[in-house]
């Protein structure tokens, strides 16, 4: 069964510790050691030929914003505050990350990582069947990420020490509410990606 591992938001304005975010989704994320833990899972499934792609939200600051929803409590803030600006450091990923020749970039402007973009295409241009998912933040893109993904026929793992959420207790509650939905919830370390 051919798998993807799908990296999920994990950009500097939202992890990063110099970031906008960087006192609460950030320190939350270093606390649970997410981007080593990313790391890992990323060597491990590289070493295992699985499909890699990474998910970055961002917009488009010389549209004015345009792409970005104006009725979203969540992203309401984004343009006020000219965050998430394609093609700045903000929405790059993760310095602790990286990227390598021959994986995904996708771009959305939403939550859900399907609404809109290429990943579904890509998926099934290379027979993906199974789907590995981790990000911040679990309760928003991990959640929509594995409901999308369960309702497409994919088999879905979570690996639950590379997400998380503003809080533990986030956190927490958006695993044990999607959990039903996974193959299995899992870790980097232990995950089996075969290919």
């Amino acid at each position: 069964m051919r798998t993807a591992y799908v990296v999920m938001d994990l950009v500097n304005d939202l992890v990063h510790e110099a970031g906008p975010n960087g006192a609460d989704l950030g320190k939350e994320a270093a606390r649970r050691g997410v981007i080593a833990n990313t790391a890992l899972a990323l060597e491990r499934a590289r070493a295992a030929k699985a499909l890699v792609g990474f998910v970055r939200v961002g917009f488009d600051p010389l549209g004015g914003y345009a792409d970005c929803s104006k009725t979203s409590p969540l992203f309401s803030g984004i343009a006020k505050y000219g965050i998430l600006k394609l093609g700045t450091w903000g929405t790059e990923l993760h310095e602790g990350i990286d990227r390598r020749p021959g994986e995904l970039d996708i771009v959305k402007q939403r939550v859900s990582p399907f609404h809109a973009t290429h990943l579904e295409a890509v998926l099934r241009a290379n027979a993906v069947e199974r789907l590995v998912l981790s990000g911040v933040s679990t309760n928003f893109v991990v959640n929509s990420g594995v409901r999308e993904g369960h309702d497409r026929d994919y088999e879905v793992v979570v690996l639950q020490d590379c997400c998380s959420a503003g809080s533990q207790a986030e956190h927490d509650r958006a695993l044990e509410s999607f959990a039903p939905l996974c193959k299995e919830i899992s870790t980097a370390a232990a995950v089996a990606f075969g290919t």
